[in-house]
């Protein structure tokens, strides 16, 4: 599905050239779940948005199904991630004044769909992550597991071939992360949508189909 090749990533910090990535090469298939570990600076998150075209390589090709989409105009390479990608951080970052299936609907309103359109879809993903009786509900009234859970179904709510989270369990308690990073397997299973969650979570990360693990800027 996805294919990297040979990807590197700089940054200037001031007169000095810090290297985040230094010749990533990997191939994901359709339907795994993947787990990318590794220390803090290693270049995971870096990784993370290049794949998801919030960020370019210094040098490197991404293939997505063949298509080489860093050549693609930033417009198109907006429209692409709308539609193909989702994406779970570990801070939600859903709208405060919105109520979760106003959250949940976000992407495609972004797209100018009316809310009629996709409103069944949105209702069925929270029905599916556990939250029917939440729709109306503000994120100052959900838990930090729920809000973590209305991300989900935001980011599922195009219909991805692909979901990115990056430390999607990171500010959560044990139980509530081991039971959405579940729920992330579930929909996996049941979907065979590809996942590739970058995490610290060793116990997490064990249940994967495959580990990436990256150490300061290369897979090892």
């Amino acid at each position: 599905m996805i294919t990297v090749t040979d990807v590197h990533k700089s940054f200037l910090m001031g007169e000095r050239t810090m290297t985040v990535l230094q010749g990533i090469n990997l191939r994901i298939e359709r339907g795994e779940l993947v787990a990318v570990i590794g220390a803090s600076g290693a270049g995971k998150s870096t990784l993370l948005h290049i794949l998801g075209l919030l960020d370019r390589p210094t040098k490197g090709t991404v293939l997505f199904e063949g298509q080489d989409v860093l050549r693609l105009s930033e417009s198109a390479q907006a429209d692409f991630r709308n539609r193909r990608i989702g994406f779970i951080f570990q801070f939600h970052h859903l709208l405060p004044e919105f109520t979760a299936l106003e959250n949940a609907c976000m992407p495609a309103l972004i797209q100018r769909k009316r809310l009629t359109e996709v409103e069944d879809r949105a209702v069925a993903l929270l029905n599916d992550v556990g939250l029917g009786a939440r729709l109306h509900h503000k994120p100052g009234e959900l838990s930090g597991g729920e809000q973590q859970r209305v991300a989900v179904a935001r980011a599922l709510l195009m219909e991805p071939d692909l979901v990115l989270a990056d430390e999607p369990t990171g500010n959560l308690d044990t139980h509530t992360g081991d039971a959405l990073f579940g729920l992330m397997r579930d929909i996996n299973k049941a979907r065979g949508t590809t996942f590739v969650i970058v995490t610290h979570n060793d116990k997490l990360s064990a249940q994967a189909d495959r580990i990436i693990h990256i150490q300061d800027g290369l897979i090892i």
